[in-house]
């Protein structure tokens, strides 16, 4: 099977989407995820067919920029246009430096971070705890639009549903966000101390696309062009973005776009052409991150192979290498091993 191209990004395109000077070729968008889709991974979910890729998460605390994690963080060489960097922070100044610093870098598409669960982002009153503070919320979205104007650099929003399920204030602060200059919003449709449990309700994010005239993207519990389709027509949203359901998957949002657009379900990809772009992948990973990327590689081939048989043990032998080219021989392996072995060259979907 070739691998899914994306639509050339014209306006006449049913399936592509406006932002700011920006012609996004479909509408179905990878979420940021910290330790996840960094430089390599984008590259290769864009090859095969993502709509819209945003960095991992940048801090805005200048002392840190040039730390080695930051540094690989802001690095956008070869990456596909247009090329969205996503910041944390509390300080409408320093958010609004780091900004402008990101675009020196290359960012195109500035994303403030407004969603984040994690406890040690949370307790600096950062990501989704800035829901918690309005006014210094909108201080923050402000700032960075006034930053970004006379650069033409659009600057989108992303956040939950609210601090908890007591207080969904996202429409508020999307409307906020709106009438401040942002050019997308997108939801995930939880609240921020429901982290990842549960499931994602998503009236709210409707009740956010009904209010605003700019894009509305929905984020949570997407992981099929099925799924994605009716979580569109439920809330009316023009996008959805996909996270965890991507996990050694880089390829599953050019094919739910794929199917989305010409409404027939594509087969999943082959065994044989699975285990190609894991070797491309770990490839380009082990060149961005040097002899480090063996240690960060493995998470990336233990989802991968999550599935298959025998992936337990795979793993096990594995996570023992620690040379790229003892890594990539091995991969090589145990696929050519998988496709020797079976008569069908078809995978199923991961469930």
């Amino acid at each position: 099977m070739s691998s899914p191209r994306p639509q050339a990004p014209t306006e006449a395109s049913p399936a592509a989407l406006r932002l700011g000077n920006f012609v996004l070729p479909n509408r179905v968008f990878a979420a940021p995820m910290a330790g996840v889709t960094d430089l390599p991974w984008r590259q290769m979910a864009r090859k095969l067919g993502t709509g819209h890729c945003v960095s991992e998460m940048v801090t805005s605390k200048r002392e840190l920029w040039d730390t080695l994690k930051t540094s690989r963080r802001r690095d956008h060489t070869g990456e596909p246009g247009p090329v969205a960097a996503q910041l944390v922070g509390v300080d409408p100044a320093d958010m609004a430096d780091a900004a402008r610093a990101n675009v020196e870098g290359g960012a195109q598409i500035i994303d403030i971070n407004m969603g984040c669960p994690a406890k040690k982002v949370c307790s600096r009153w950062a990501g989704s705890a800035l829901m918690q503070d309005e006014t210094q919320a909108l201080r923050i979205v402000e700032a960075v639009v006034q930053a970004m104007q006379p650069l033409g650099v659009p600057v989108t929003l992303k956040m939950r549903t609210g601090w908890c399920t007591t207080e969904r204030n996202a429409p508020r602060i999307a409307r906020a966000a709106q009438d401040a200059g942002v050019a997308m919003v997108v939801v995930h449709g939880r609240t921020r101390d429901q982290g990842y449990g549960g499931g994602a309700e998503y009236d709210t994010i409707a009740a956010i696309k009904q209010a605003l005239r700019i894009p509305v993207v929905a984020n949570g519990d997407i992981d099929s062009a099925a799924k994605a389709r009716a979580v569109m027509l439920a809330t009316g949203a023009d996008a959805v973005m996909i996270g965890r359901a991507a996990l050694g998957r880089p390829w599953l949002l050019g094919h739910i776009a794929q199917a989305l657009e010409s409404g027939v379900e594509p087969a999943p990809p082959g065994l044989q052409q699975q285990g190609a772009w894991l070797l491309e992948h770990l490839d380009a990973h082990h060149l961005f991150y040097g002899d480090a990327g063996t240690k960060t590689a493995r998470k990336h081939v233990g989802w991968a192979v999550a599935d298959l048989p025998g992936a337990a043990a795979f793993r096990a032998g594995f996570n023992t290498l620690t040379e790229p080219q003892a890594q990539r021989d091995a991969v090589a392996a145990y696929f050519d091993m998988l496709s020797s072995a079976r008569s069908s060259d078809l995978l199923p979907l991961a469930a």
